[in-house]
């Protein structure tokens, strides 16, 4: 399990108003934090692939009309330096989440971990608060970045974005077919013209009303990309595993874990990473009696988690936590509706 430090050995999540400025917006409330994660993407994929990526990123966002560029490029023009273009199209996350019935209160509850290699993220990790048509929301998000990965909707939902297994492309010579499986999966993302997922995640979080609204547009709004999304509603029996082809939707209702492998039958793929199965297995035996983050511990708990989120879109509740390396770099930081 993972300890929770003193209050004074770890400082809050930061919370920043952002309303309806998006990108921009969070961009102006912590640069510094934009800026250090540059500097860790760049450390870790180097200068010149960072920028190559970036300028690529930059024309397929402009080929494809994408409704969320002009965001993108104002963060870049204020970062001055590539790499916002290329960290918005990230989509190298390993995640856990589950939904059911909330055994501490009304309503149901997301629970979720996110995993990812690029360090500091738990460390630069942010909670917006933010306007869209449908009403606010919270993204649990970093500066710079104009998706959204985790969330909450007071009132209409709770939803996490986890990454599929990757497609097997069985072309792969000298030994690197996941070399190989990867760039065809790339390739496949240049030749759409469709969402990239948390931006699709971000446009529901703007414009759904409910539950309903929320699941019919993740069910039925072609992505880039294979995605799952869990989504929860503020009633008991609200929530489902939506899993994602760039056309197709295979739902499976609440209580219900997601891990990085399919549920659906007779679809699989590469494993992104180790444990999947048993880091879901894990979630299934806690959810029903966790409280706080009782349910964070390995294999769900490992070097590359990054956040833990529970959401309750019935109370407004969100509880949020940094992680690095296995150990918590924030303080538990809870905010209500």
């Amino acid at each position: 399990m993972l300890a929770e430090p003193a209050v004074d050995a770890a400082p809050p999540v930061p919370i920043f108003d952002v309303g309806a400025r998006g990108g921009a917006g969070l961009l102006a409330a912590a640069p510094e934090r934009a800026r250090r994660l540059l500097d860790l993407a760049e450390r870790r994929y180097g200068r010149l692939p960072l920028r190559l990526a970036d300028a690529r990123s930059r024309r397929w966002l402009s080929r494809t009309g994408n409704p969320y560029l002009a965001e993108i490029d104002a963060v870049a023009a204020a970062i001055g330096r590539p790499g916002a273009h290329m960290l918005n199209l990230s989509f190298e996350w390993a995640c856990t989440a589950a939904v059911g019935p909330d055994p501490a209160g009304p309503g149901a509850r997301l629970m979720r971990a996110l995993d990812w290699e690029l360090d500091g993220l738990g460390e630069a990790v942010i909670v917006a608060r933010q306007e869209g048509p449908a009403g606010p929301w919270l993204n649990v998000t970093w500066p710079g970045f104009v998706g959204a990965l985790t969330v909450l909707a007071p009132g209409r939902f709770a939803a996490a974005i986890n990454q599929p297994p990757m497609r097997v492309t069985r072309l792969g010579p000298f030994g690197m077919p996941a070399v190989v499986d990867w760039l065809a999966a790339r390739a496949g993302v240049l030749r759409s013209a469709a969402l990239p997922p948390a931006h699709l995640l971000r446009r529901v979080c703007e414009t759904a009303p409910d539950y309903a609204a929320a699941r019919r547009m993740l069910a039925g709004t072609p992505v880039c990309i294979p995605v799952f999304y869990t989504l929860c509603g503020p009633g008991r029996d609200q929530g489902c595993l939506i899993e994602r082809t760039e056309e197709e939707a295979f739902c499976f209702e609440a209580p219900i874990c997601a891990a990085n492998h399919w549920l659906t039958p007779g679809r699989s793929g590469r494993p992104r990473t180790a444990g999947s199965a048993a880091r879901q297995a894990l979630l299934a035996r806690h959810m029903a009696a966790a409280e706080r983050f009782d349910w964070l511990e390995p294999p769900v708990l490992n070097a590359r988690t990054r956040v833990a989120v529970v959401a309750n879109p019935a109370t407004g509740r969100l509880l949020v936590q940094g992680v690095e390396a296995a150990r918590p770099v924030t303080a538990p930081t809870q905010l209500a509706a």
